[in-house]
């Protein structure tokens, strides 16, 4: 078990910059903060690189921890690798999962240019309890390894497949498997009540502002929105996606 005490220890340094995309990517790790993200990807085989411990914190008895490198670290340096206002004196820096889209997805969700880290994380939590066979983040979505996407995610970043990917191309390969695509606008669009769930869909979600890109719109089977029945101008993203999800599996 190691220990630092220095916030000027190049260890830290290097924590501290994972808050930026581009440390993340050049690193192949991201950092993650709190005990319930914690607990969540010792879950998951292999991801901890490090876990990081208050010198003050009983770690739970229950964690399986064996063979992973603990760093024993002072209250002053877990505020300076943490970007919440009360960290809870746990951390971990977890590397980057090897994912992939494999054929045998049947309920998929396209994510277009969604921009605000707490709806992605909020939209990666609603795929996980509705059941959805991975995520597809396309260009110009926040990076789902962002801290705020991951607590906002609650854990399930870790429960279920999250790529990146050409969106035109994957709606192609969906296509040519008969697996009906939804798009999500008013234009040319159907009430979503008015579709029957299924065993299988591709949904394409898009941007808070603009929707879904007009060249994905183009190539979908039915383009589905939610009813306003009051005075609100719009749903907000994630929570619309929650809707047609459950709608859609059933």
């Amino acid at each position: 078990m190691d220990r630092i005490e220095s916030v000027k220890n190049s260890k830290v340094k290097q924590w501290r910059k994972l808050h930026t995309k581009k440390e993340r990517e050049a690193t192949g790790t991201y950092i993650i903060e709190g005990l319930h993200l914690v607990e969540e990807a010792l879950k998951t085989k292999d991801i901890i690189k490090d876990l990081i411990l208050c010198e003050d914190i009983t770690m739970p008895t229950h964690w399986n921890v064996d063979g992973l490198n603990i760093i024993l670290v002072t209250n002053e340096i877990m505020k300076a690798i943490s970007d919440t206002e009360a960290p809870q004196g746990v951390a971990a820096i977890c590397e980057f999962q090897n994912q992939h889209t494999p054929n045998t997805w049947k309920k998929i969700l396209l994510v277009d240019s969604v921009q605000d880290p707490g709806n992605l994380g909020t939209i990666i939590r609603t795929a996980d309890a509705a059941g959805i066979d991975g995520v597809i983040l396309g260009e110009g979505t926040v990076d789902h390894y962002n801290s705020k996407v991951i607590r906002s995610s609650q854990g399930s970043i870790f429960h279920l497949p999250i790529v990146k990917g050409n969106l035109l191309e994957k709606v192609m390969d969906y296509k040519e498997q008969q697996i009906p695509i939804y798009g999500t606008s008013l234009q040319n669009g159907i009430s979503y009540n008015e579709v029957k769930s299924t065993e299988q869909f591709c949904l394409i979600i898009g941007n808070e502002g603009s929707g879904v890109n007009a060249d994905l719109l183009e190539k979908t089977d039915k383009n589905l929105f939610i009813p306003i029945y009051g005075g609100a101008e719009s749903l907000n993203v994630a929570i619309a996606t929650g809707i047609l999800l459950y709608h859609l599996r059933g």
